[in-house]
């Protein structure tokens, strides 16, 4: 998942991690490059074993998916 929305990547993480699915949060710390602007996405990530049910989980909740 890749967003610039902080409030979608934490309703993902809560998504996944009530289905135990490990998530990583990346790009977390970019604003300090950017100026604190929101400007630059953020990405959610999984294990590609987790993949298939993750992306299942999220368009439930209709949150994008990207591969």
């Amino acid at each position: 998942m890749r967003t610039t929305d902080p409030t979608m990547i934490a309703f993902a993480s809560a998504l996944l991690e009530g289905e135990d699915i490990d998530c990583f949060h990346m790009d977390v710390h970019m604003s300090v490059l950017e100026g604190s602007i929101g400007v630059l996405p953020r990405r959610l990530m999984v294990a590609d074993r987790d993949y298939f049910q993750a992306s299942a989980v999220l368009k439930d909740n209709d949150l994008p998916v990207s591969r």
